[in-house]
């Protein structure tokens, strides 16, 4: 028998205007569908537009084009059985842990009584039983956010969503809490139909959902859907586990082949953001580990998350310096070159493959090399930018082209006066 679909999302595009008749977009032809007895991840890097998909469907965002269906029929507002939970636990200080849990009852046609037994039963069944009088600053992080999927449960979803729920916990309390919701999913006491969990965390993800929905970013697109038919409990050392990882992994890199097809189709390369001394030290602690390593066992042995090494990965394939295969990053030659040369060699192949393959750097020496003051003001590069990025993002991408610019002794830049500026004009080879 065919799963009944609780949400269908069709054609969602989310844009923004930043400007006058300027317009950034988030998401673009997001066509997905959530199944009965199914936890979906959502997972991408930083600016996939993760969230802001998560609010889409929860009715609390209205995207610019497309439509949310929930079971058959348009999403047009907020739903009362699609529940939220947030990364901050969004608790009111001046309530206690029932009261708390009571606020997300008001307003859906129960009396007092129905208020009382809903709200206890949710906390018993996160097992906050004992606490009902406590107020949260009595309380730790994991129990605060206890209170969070409880009031969220409370109602009796039947979509329940999770936006980083355990990102702001330690690792300890994170773990034991992500047990507890695939111990209620499992053994059928979670009151929702399907869940739906926003999270970076690859590991997060292969350990509780049974699909992952990978999002590339700028704009956050489906890249690929993936089962995840693993038996429960999760065995993280299991063969199948660690290919999974590496899976995922992959195809949250973009490869080198990727980057010109994106530049013909108009998208505007995007920099990863990471320095020039992190990306030599990630280089070189591959190159001493003889220029292969997989990325999760490096990810665990540097304790990073996946938004710091993979911009530090993702920077190093589009300096050609390294590839992604099979989860497993890769030095180039010219990596290996790079990691062995003196201060100067390193200096010369960087700015070798800056010019070759970094958009914005050959953008920033065309213009400085055709002024005949070799002077420009951050702001012309900062116009430019925000036709594709938003007004952070523009200033986070001149940032990341000045610092790898600077390193590279192509440009210099003048902190006082906003500008950029050839130091030596006449020996620029363009």
């Amino acid at each position: 028998m065919e799963k009944e679909i609780i949400l269908e999302t069709i054609g969602i595009k989310k844009s923004f205007m930043v400007g006058k008749g300027r317009e950034i977009t988030v998401l673009e032809d997001i066509n997905l569908k959530i199944y009965s007895d199914e936890f979906v991840s959502i997972l991408g890097q930083s600016g996939a537009g993760k969230s802001t998909l998560l609010r889409i469907i929860a009715g609390l965002v209205e995207p610019t084009e497309g439509q949310v269906l929930y079971k058959g029929v348009p999403l047009k507002k907020a739903n009362a059985k699609i529940a939220v939970v947030f990364q901050s636990f969004a608790l009111f200080p001046w309530f206690t842990v029932l009261e708390n849990v009571k606020v997300g009852l008001v307003g859906i046609g129960l009396n007092e009584e129905e208020i009382h037994e809903k709200a206890i039963k949710a906390i018993d069944l996160v097992g906050l039983d004992g606490f009902e009088d406590a107020y949260p600053r009595e309380l730790s992080g994991g129990m605060r956010q206890r209170v969070g999927i409880a009031r969220a449960l409370a109602v009796e979803p039947e979509l329940l969503l999770m936006d980083e729920p355990f990102s702001a916990l330690d690792v300890l309390t994170a773990d034991n809490l992500r047990g507890d919701i695939i111990d209620l999913w499992k053994e059928g006491k979670m009151p929702a139909k399907a869940i739906v969990l926003v999270t970076h965390n690859i590991e997060e993800a292969l350990s509780m959902s049974s699909r992952a929905v990978v999002l590339t970013h700028n704009p956050g697109k489906i890249k690929a859907e993936i089962p995840l038919e693993l038996p429960y409990p999760r065995d993280r050392n299991s063969r199948d586990f660690k290919f999974l990882l590496d899976k995922i992994y992959t195809i949250l890199i973009k490869s080198p082949e990727e980057i010109p097809f994106l530049l013909a189709a108009g998208r505007y390369q995007f920099l990863p953001h990471a320095k020039v001394g992190a990306i030599a030290g990630l280089i070189e602690l591959v190159h001493d580990k003889g220029g292969r390593v997989d990325i999760y066992a490096l990810s665990s042995e540097l304790s990073m998350e996946v938004d710091d090494i993979f911009p530090l990965i993702e920077a190093s394939v589009i300096l050609d310096f390294g590839e992604v295969r099979e989860g497993d990053f890769i030095l180039t030659e010219k990596g290996k070159n790079w990691a062995e040369a003196d201060t100067l060699e390193k200096k010369e192949i960087f700015k070798d493959s800056a010019l070759q393959n970094v958009q914005l750097i050959k953008q920033i020496m065309q213009v400085l090399s055709t002024i005949s003051k070799h002077r420009v003001s951050e702001e012309f590069f900062i116009d430019i930018l925000k036709n594709h990025f938003t007004p952070e993002e523009a200033w986070n991408q001149l940032e990341t082209a000045i610092d790898w610019g600077r390193y590279a002794e192509l440009f210099a830049y003048d902190y006082d006066a906003g500008e950029l500026y050839l130091e030596e004009p006449s020996t620029i080879d363009m």
